[in-house]
């Protein structure tokens, strides 16, 4: 009988295990003595909007109140930075808004890219920040887009409403503790839509660039004389992240037509509070008024909704018209 006697291990096989326990050992003990060696990086920034604001670029959007499934499935692919889910003027719903929500979810897009949605959800409420109305915040808050868009906020006052209605109670130990948060705590759908735990949507989810690390955005629109002799003292108010000049409103409280120098002029005092406070300005314009706003300084811009005709069916119907005619 032949007894094979076993093979001696080979020394480049015990180098190797000698270096991987050597490493495991140096592992353990720099996690106890340092644990802030092994930190996770910070995470993923959400809000695409922050982004370009932080690199200095513009971000285009448009205002939506066809509030359905199928349109915010359309609008999350549009290449839009961002989107003004209307609730001022259309029926204020929101179980229409948690569709339009739900309907902006892509599987194939957060497989590829990651939590981060290509085109920002905000949602204009319907009430006015003179109002005051908390309530209708935490309402939409809770089903989880990353902006607001408050109309008529009219003094600081109002704005200070708003941004602690948009904000969870911090701990006491916070450098950002004030304006103190009202909001109340029911994140769980928020959370989920965000992809995150309970726990790391509370922390995330406050208000950039109050929070250097926040993924939601208020933006509260100037679009009364009140509005525009009060700016600075709202742009200044903490925790606000955009004015957006509402100028057919504004028009109407200066009691002028739309188009009148009086509204331009009104503008451009807003604009120069915008660029002494650093605070990111938008407004509502037409493709004929792009350029003019960027080169005036402002930094995002609804240029259209998603009503009406686009383009293309346009000059389609005008190709088949021209060649019926024929």
């Amino acid at each position: 009988m032949n007894y094979h006697t076993p093979a001696a291990p080979r020394i480049d096989t015990v180098s190797q295990a000698v270096r991987t326990l050597l490493l495991s050992l140096h592992c353990t003990v720099m996690l106890i003595v340092c644990p802030s060696a092994f930190a996770d990086d910070p995470p993923a920034r959400l809000n695409k909007f922050v982004t370009l604001m932080e690199t200095g670029k513009p971000a285009f959007g448009i205002f939506s109140q066809n509030v359905s499934p199928r349109t915010g499935a359309w609008v999350a692919g549009s290449g839009l930075d961002f989107v003004i889910i209307d609730l001022e003027h259309s029926p204020y719903d929101v179980t229409r808004l948690e569709g339009y929500l739900l309907g902006m979810i892509n599987k194939a897009q957060i497989v590829n890219n990651g939590l981060a949605p290509q085109t920002v959800p905000f949602v204009r409420v319907p009430a006015a920040g003179r109002e005051q109305l908390q309530f209708i915040i935490k309402q939409v808050l809770d089903l989880g887009p990353m902006g607001l868009l408050v109309p008529h906020v009219d003094s600081a006052e109002d704005a200070k409403a708003m941004v602690q209605a948009s904000r969870f109670p911090q701990l006491k130990d916070s450098p950002v503790f004030e304006p103190e948060g009202l909001r109340g705590v029911g994140y769980g759908w928020a959370a989920r839509y965000w992809g995150l735990p309970g726990r790391e949507y509370a922390q995330r989810a406050d208000l950039w660039p109050l929070d250097p690390q926040g993924e939601l955005v208020l933006w509260v629109m100037i679009e009364s004389a009140a509005g525009v002799q009060n700016c600075k003292a709202i742009a200044e108010t903490p925790g606000i992240g955009g004015l957006f000049i509402g100028p057919s409103d504004l028009a109407f409280s200066l009691g002028v037509p739309l188009g009148d120098p009086a509204v331009e002029e009104a503008i451009e005092q807003v604009v120069e509070v915008a660029r002494e406070t650093g605070v990111p300005l938008g407004t509502l314009c037409s493709a004929s008024l792009v350029e003019k706003r960027l080169q005036q300084g402002f930094r995002f811009l609804a240029v259209g909704g998603d009503g009406g005709l686009s383009s293309g069916v346009r000059d389609a119907v005008k190709i088949g018209r021209a060649v019926r005619n024929e």
